[in-house]
């Protein structure tokens, strides 16, 4: 939901008057053609904002522990350079905190930080100039001499060759190289220095991290450079730089953040700062632990064909990216490998054979060759029980690049097989690139088959997909696998949301997702649960609603993203839940629990983070729609893959391994 609070500026106070007055006067074309660009802007600037408050505090940064450094009305916590007072040129209007008039001077906040995150955003003016600086000390007559500065400007018509979110002379945006693997696989060229600013007029977000373990600058959710202060680059590259004059320049491990007067209007609003501790860290945000733990399901189980090296004796592990059940009364465990193998065995724990239930190894592309390629999702049909077909989502070794969604059958004669030539393609996906491929698909209470996708890779949603109905990437799909419809097999359901929207893919259900991963339904409710993988910042959980946009790419979670000319189709949904890069980096979703044995667990969404190794579990309000509680569970530490539960709804996760022992299950501390 939009905080209408925000809007008047989410724009430059002069063009928001001149719209006022351009609405009172009567119109030519010519004042009518500015009227609807400007509403172009205003519904651009509406749609792509979440309802973060305004020089306020979302819920996971409370969470997460950032606080305030500009309340939005008064100047308290700042002072100018050299004083004890804030002079008359800087002034609060509107919420938001600009220089007014000549010799505002220099601005510094009156606490110093060491090692800290922060978080603000600029509107400078055209051809404007400014800058933010930190470890800044009062030995000095002017803030730059001794504190680093992040450049602020006006990138098209500043004067300076220093761009915007640049370390003045020092560091500039540099691509990552997975981003240049992931180009150079398809011979795309993306843009080799990132310039993520918005216009002249629109605002401007930096976010700065001072870390013993690794500094960083990003601007609107981009993520620019790394660096660390004071090692022997950084000594480097201060001694081919301007400051190599000043012998206190870049010194300090402790100082003063300002805010520089380089005599242009500039304003800034919603500054805010999170502490870190000496090592760089920040505490788990969490409202304590679960009496739960991981534990190992099935110690003595053996993996057909597996022995942990391939054919020229190199180790080789086993990613099991799917664990279900077929839902016939079996008790029966069906693990989906991401090398191409299905595998069957007893869910009890002295359970000792995994045996191959279906090997489609010779059509999945190794994932050895592209790491988020391979057999990613595994769903039974309803009545499996009846017609013994099952899905399978995997990569193509025959079509590289191409994503492909297939019904196989289980024998008739022995229900621990499935024929591999029974397979029927049920749909191909073309991939743009190897990573972002998405791929869970699961059965929802509708008899509908729903199907998980990414963006289609690259970095920064680079072909725009993640607003873009035309094509599959970057949604959820929803189709009939039990109907044929215009020579596919498969049919579009009558209710599909986007069957009527001009030049949309009617197959989709849901989109402006960026990677997901996983996709569940609650056997209880229905309700479809999407953990999203973010870019540079944000983690994020969403419940799925028919014809929901989900923000990527002109947002990563809450927050807005990037610069790109793109319009959110409708409105974004916020997410359930959410959490930042230096609590995890890469979210595995699970599911919801409902099993009978740990009635603690009953009704909590159960996920984990893959960088971390954290597993955590959120109870939901579904009546207020939000997140009352997060809680831990104990874990190995080590990466969870995906979860699963069996017929029974208890919940399981698992781990790559080359000893095979990587199916745990949440049980009880004892």
């Amino acid at each position: 939901m939009m905080n209408f609070s925000t809007v008047p500026g989410a724009l430059s106070r002069p063009l928001y008057f001149s719209f006022l007055q351009l609405k009172a006067r009567p119109m030519n074309l010519s004042h009518r053609i500015v009227l609807l660009a400007f509403i172009l802007v205003l519904k651009s600037a509406i749609s792509c904002c979440a309802d973060v408050p305004l020089n306020g505090l979302t819920e996971a940064e409370k969470r997460g522990g950032w606080k305030l450094l500009f309340d939005g009305k008064t100047t308290d916590g700042w002072r100018n350079y050299r004083k004890e007072e804030m002079g008359g040129g800087w002034a609060v209007a509107d919420g938001v905190l600009e220089r007014v008039n000549d010799g505002a001077g220099d601005i510094v906040t009156t606490e110093q930080f060491e090692n800290f995150e922060l978080s603000l955003e600029y509107r400078i003016s055209k051809g404007g100039n400014s800058g933010l600086m930190f470890h800044v000390t009062e030995n000095e007559p002017t803030p730059w001499m001794s504190g680093p500065e992040v450049q602020i400007q006006d990138n098209v018509d500043g004067h300076d060759p220093q761009k915007a979110g640049w370390l003045y002379q020092l560091y500039k945006p540099v691509k990552p190289a997975w981003a240049t693997k992931f180009e150079n696989q398809v011979g795309f060229k993306g843009i080799d220095v990132d310039d993520a600013t918005r216009p002249v007029g629109q605002w401007n977000q930096i976010y700065l991290r001072i870390s013993p373990r690794q500094c960083e600058v990003a601007v609107n959710g981009v993520s620019y450079y790394y660096f660390r202060k004071g090692e022997k680059e950084w000594d480097k590259r201060v001694a081919a730089s301007k400051f190599a004059a000043f012998a206190n320049f870049g010194k300090a491990k402790k100082g003063y953040i300002c805010l520089q007067d380089h005599g242009n209007p500039v304003a800034f609003r919603n500054i805010k700062i999170r502490t870190l501790s000496d090592d760089g860290t920040v505490a788990d945000p969490i409202d304590g632990q679960l009496p739960l733990r991981g534990t190992l399901a099935f110690p003595d189980l053996k993996w057909e064909g597996f022995e942990g090296v391939d054919e020229n004796g190199k180790t080789r592990n086993i990613r099991p990216m799917s664990l279900t059940h077929a839902g016939d009364g079996s008790n029966r465990m069906f693990a989906g490998t991401q090398r191409g193998a299905i595998y069957v065995f007893s869910n009890t724990p002295e359970a000792s054979q995994a045996k191959l239930f279906l090997d489609i190894r010779e059509k999945v592309n190794d994932w050895k060759n592209d790491n988020e390629e391979g057999l990613l999702g595994l769903a039974f049909h309803p009545h499996y029980t009846q017609n013994g077909y099952l899905y399978v989502y995997y990569s193509s070794a025959e079509e590289p690049r191409v994503s492909i969604v297939s019904r196989f059958q289980a024998s008739g004669n022995n229900p621990s097989i499935a024929d591999p030539d029974s397979e029927q393609i049920v749909m191909k996906i073309p991939q743009p690139f190897s990573n972002h491929n998405g791929g869970s698909i699961a059965f929802g209470h509708d008899g509908c088959l729903y199907i998980g996708l990414g963006d289609g890779g690259g970095r920064n949603d680079p072909l725009g997909h993640g607003q873009n109905l035309k094509t599959w990437m970057g949604s959820i799909l929803r189709i009939d696998v039990d109907n044929k419809q215009d020579g596919n097999n498969y049919a579009i359901p009558a209710d599909n949301p986007f069957t009527d929207r001009e030049g949309a893919r009617p197959e989709i259900f849901a989109y402006g997702l960026r990677n997901v991963w996983r996709l569940t339904v609650d056997r209880k409710t229905g309700d479809i649960w999407a953990a999203d993988v973010g870019q540079d910042f944000w983690e994020e959980v969403n419940i799925v609603r028919s014809g929901g946009n989900y923000g990527w790419s002109v947002r990563e979670a809450s927050y807005p993203f990037n610069n790109k000319p793109v319009e959110a189709i409708d409105a974004p949904i916020e997410p359930v839940w959410e959490y930042d890069h230096q609590i995890g980096k890469s979210i595995t979703g699970g599911f919801v629990y409902r099993g009978t044995r740990l009635p603690e667990l009953q009704g909590w969404y159960v996920y984990a983070d893959f960088i971390s190794g954290s597993i955590r579990a959120l109870k939901y309000d579904a009546a207020n729609g939000r997140v009352t509680q997060s809680r831990g569970i104990a874990s190995t530490g080590l990466p969870v893959l995906a979860f699963g539960e069996d017929e029974a709804g208890e919940l399981y996760y698992t781990l790559e391994t080359v000893s095979g022992k990587g199916v745990y299950r949440i049980e009880r501390v004892r």
